[in-house]
């Protein structure tokens, strides 16, 4: 099984050591896990505001990079869903079929270990009290249902309470917290809200971009709650503790 990991524009920049939990996790399961230096961002910024002609050259880049792998895993619900779902539009419009091959391989983190790998006890030891955000895309566009919670119950030590509300959407939404901000800044506090209800040490989800907006609001708040994306909980042992 040759596997390549799409670590997303977001995690490269600003959270780079997500990337490398998702290697640490794939190796202590037994995947040599490539990456491709060439990888780019999925395209997603320009489809969501639709320059779909523009997207072209970006989707191409990223069929190139990834070609010949059987699965691509990414930490991000977010540019799967996109890979999944908007590369067929820019193929089509396009008219170049070949733009369309990648997107079906790609893999959010969690449906890549639960579906491709079958397990949900990675062997992770992470001891504090944590509450799960399903962001929108993973939730509704791939559907990953409760995999990460299934993935999160097998932590040693971690003890998860449920988020009120918690298939509400966090407000941030790519360029809609920009084209919207103060209706992004209400959505977060509502989350931002819920978080805090539950008396949890961290918030984790599958997307770095939600954690980034909800996080700023709790950080702002001074609540003492931290976010932490899925990887980097399920990454962790109790030689990091």
């Amino acid at each position: 099984m040759k596997v390549a990991v799409l670590v997303t524009c977001i995690n490269d920049a600003l959270f780079p050591d997500t990337g490398k939990a998702v290697f640490r996790l794939l190796r202590r399961l037994g995947v040599d896990a490539d990456f491709p230096e060439a990888q780019t961002c999925c395209g997603q910024p320009m489809v969501n505001t639709g320059y779909l002609d523009e997207a072209a050259g970006v989707v191409r880049a990223f069929t190139d990079a990834f070609a010949g792998y059987d699965h691509v895993v990414t930490p991000s619900g977010s540019c799967a869903g996109s890979a999944r779902h908007q590369h067929g539009l820019v193929a089509r419009r396009a008219g170049e079929p070949r733009l369309a091959e990648t997107g079906p391989k790609v893999r959010e983190l969690s449906e890549f270990l639960v579906d491709v790998l079958g397990v949900t006890d990675v062997g992770a030891y992470f001891p504090h009290r944590v509450t799960y955000h399903p962001t929108c895309h993973s939730l509704r566009m791939l559907g990953v249902g409760d995999k990460p919670l299934r993935l999160l119950r097998a932590v040693r030590g971690l003890d998860l309470v449920e988020l009120p509300a918690a298939q509400e959407c966090c407000g941030f939404g790519g360029t809609f917290a920009v084209k919207n901000a103060e209706t992004s800044t209400a959505m977060g506090a509502d989350k931002a809200r819920h978080v805090r209800e539950t008396g949890a040490e961290v918030l984790v989800a599958g997307d770095n971009s939600c954690l980034l907006h909800v996080g700023g609001l709790l950080s702002r708040q001074r609540s003492g709650v931290r976010v932490l994306h899925l990887a980097d909980v399920l990454a962790s042992t109790e030689e990091d503790a």
